[in-house]
């Protein structure tokens, strides 16, 4: 364009938001080129539906729905369900998922299948809502932000002069993040350049983590093939991160099939450093005073950001900065104690609060209280679900901790309210609290990368090689949001005083020279400790990582050999005592634990107290109850 080669106002920059397109914009004004249109993919596309229409379908363009929600909603109760609001957004992002991978409601049981999704209800039910949903958007004349890319290439497919004139007015496109390109936006672009190939795409298939939304790094990594004669520049100069951040993160990635090493262009800085903690309350106040340190030497709050792989975990860390004065935000999350789900669950707790019996525990007061808004035994797989569950087991959790120095349920109430009262007014300027995802395309002075466990980076429901190598280039991204100091940390258990059975990361293995973390020498002396020897599967040997793995003592694919009648009189008994203690039943012992008292058939309270999930109170509460059960099976012939 500086030579005079092409007309700006010919070329159409496509980014994913609209700040990346304000900011494209800007310093293309700054280099003296202020005719380029840059867009988001949407905006481009419902421009061009908006202006087109009245000339080729005829009357007003339809209305863009902002949410799917309330439409959900509707088609829920046409088919006689109860909607569930958290239900129905989860349903919301499987009927996105169809649409941008062009999967209609009749193929999308199958499609999902072999996606292996998890919709949150089984998957012919996601379909007659997705139909229902269908139905009821084209009766009103409404388009969702799927169906403006969809429309935009029909239009142009059906009606050439339409095409015609797009495609003189915008003869160069440029894509940003083309990774994160999914199957209908790829389907659009093709249309806007209708066999051109005056094509520019800038992307890192390391940053690939969207996914789960269908999002595929394949049209990046096979663009070369796709147009053969298409010149590749690898980018591989950073101009971000210091020579030492740099280094961990390429050894992150080093087993990534598309492998590109970066080199970094600043003077070296400080080391990244790793750090172990007893547990989480522990983690968040050695971060919080580590951020303290940080900003006495001179590092601004808001060129600071603690990252999370689940909104949930912010509480901790809202709490610990609150109660240490550093000022923060919360990006691309409510605060805690504004989500829906927890304001819903304070209501609740303090209205039982003032007719509550005093001699009544706190812990299994409040389960039963958080299990009528949506605390289940078992967490969801994923999605606004988990998010609502996981906010409301930090509540339980809280509960768990105070029930421990005798507080009472209108205390607890109170203390909540306190917390909240604290959090409630928002600085102008503070350290930045977000997740990883949230983090993508910022970047800060200083990065602080927290409750890095297997099970939470990983988290959980990554199962499939393809999932877990997700897991890894998002611990790629947080990394690589750090311009100096990096600070990467995780907590060996949850409570003060509970069995440190956590383990870091698993992509933490390799780095820093060894799988152990290096000194911790900025951690509050109180909370260094040693680490704990790995737990290995009893039938097969390998480390077990997972929670559910250790509680168990094996991997869960190895064989199970357990009794069968003991572990029906496991369950026989825990509902007996459940509805005698008025909790529900897995607050007496999980399913898990109970498979795992099976399987060894403690005869000592040594023994049972060695399984995971047995601590001292509930030894003292249920420990000889459950060793006479094993007693009678070992008598039984």
């Amino acid at each position: 364009m500086h030579f005079g080669g092409v007309d700006p106002q010919s070329v159409l920059a496509v980014t994913f938001t609209t700040r990346a397109a304000g900011e494209l914009k800007q310093r293309l004004r700054g280099l003296g080129v202020p005719g380029v249109q840059a867009r988001t993919f949407h905006a481009a596309a419902l421009r061009q539906l908006t202006y087109f229409w009245p000339r080729v379908i005829g009357g007003d363009p339809p209305q863009v729905v902002e949410s799917k929600l309330p439409l959900l909603i509707e088609a829920a109760r046409l088919l006689r369900r109860t909607p569930d609001r958290a239900e129905l957004r989860d349903v919301a992002s499987e009927i996105e998922w169809a649409k941008v991978t062009q999967v209609g409601p009749e193929d999308y049981p199958a499609a999902a299948a072999k996606a292996r999704r998890s919709p949150p209800i089984p998957p012919d039910q996601v379909a007659r809502l997705y139909e229902g949903y269908e139905n009821l958007r084209r009766t009103r004349h409404l388009v969702d932000f799927e169906t403006i890319l969809e429309l935009t290439a029909a239009v142009m497919t059906e009606h050439r002069e339409v095409a015609a004139q797009i495609r003189s007015q915008y003869r160069f496109f440029v894509v940003d993040e083309y990774q994160d390109v999914n199957p209908l936006q790829k389907l659009l672009l093709d249309t806007w350049l209708g066999g051109r190939d005056d094509l520019c795409v800038v992307g890192d298939p390391n940053q690939t983590i969207y996914s789960f939304t269908g999002a595929t790094p394949h049209y990046l990594t096979n663009f070369a093939v796709e147009h053969p004669g298409a010149r590749v520049v690898r980018l591989v100069r950073d101009y971000r991160s210091t020579p030492e951040v740099v280094t961990l993160a390429n050894r992150i990635m080093s087993k990534s099939v598309h492998r590109l090493d970066l080199v970094a262009q600043r003077p070296p800085g400080p080391q990244p450093v790793f750090a172990e903690y007893d547990d989480e309350a522990a983690e968040a106040l050695g971060v919080a005073l580590t951020v303290k340190k940080l900003m006495a030497d001179g590092v601004p709050t808001r060129e600071i950001a603690v990252l999370f792989r689940i909104n949930a975990q912010s509480e901790a860390y809202e709490q610990a900065f609150t109660d240490a004065g550093v000022p923060y935000l919360l990006r691309g999350a409510e605060r805690f104690f504004e989500r829906p789900e927890v304001r819903q669950a304070v209501v609740l707790l303090r209205g039982a609060a003032r007719s509550a019996n005093d001699e009544e525990p706190l812990a299994p007061a409040v389960h039963a209280i958080l299990a009528g808004v949506g605390l289940s035994h078992e967490p969801p797989a994923g999605g606004t679900a988990r998010a609502k569950w996981e906010s409301l087991n930090a509540l339980a959790e809280l509960a768990e901790d105070m029930a421990t120095t005798g507080t009472d349920l209108p205390r607890f109430v109170a203390e909540l309210e306190r917390r909240a009262t604290e959090q409630h007014a928002p600085p102008l300027e503070g350290v930045t609290l977000a997740s990883l995802h949230a983090a993508k395309g910022l970047e800060w002075d200083a990065v602080f990368l927290v409750g890095a466990t297997d099970g939470m980076l990983p988290i959980i429901y990554a199962e499939t090689p393809e999932q877990i190598e997700e897991e890894r280039r998002l611990l790629y991204v947080g990394v690589t949001r750090a311009r100096e100091h990096l600070h990467l940390s995780w907590a060996l258990a949850r409570t003060p005083g509970a069995r440190r059975v956590r383990r870091p990361s698993r992509f933490f293995e390799g780095l820093n020279g060894r799988t152990t973390p290096a000194p911790r020498a900025e951690q509050p002396a109180a909370v260094r400790r040693s680490v704990a020897a790995p737990v290995g599967c009893r039938v097969c040997g390998r480390t077990l990582a997972l929670a559910q793995e250790q509680k168990l003592g094996r991997c869960a694919t190895c064989p199970a050999y357990y009794d069968e009648a003991l572990l029906e009189s496991l369950k026989s008994w825990r509902v007996t005592v459940a509805k005698e203690t008025k909790v529900p039943t897995f607050v007496v012992f999980t399913d898990v634990t109970l498979q795992a008292i099976a399987e060894r058939v403690p005869t000592s309270e040594e023994a049972l107290q060695s399984i995971a999930g047995i601590g001292k109170v509930k030894l003292d509460r249920y420990g000889q109850a459950v060793l006479e059960l094993c007693r009678k099976v070992g008598e039984d012939p």
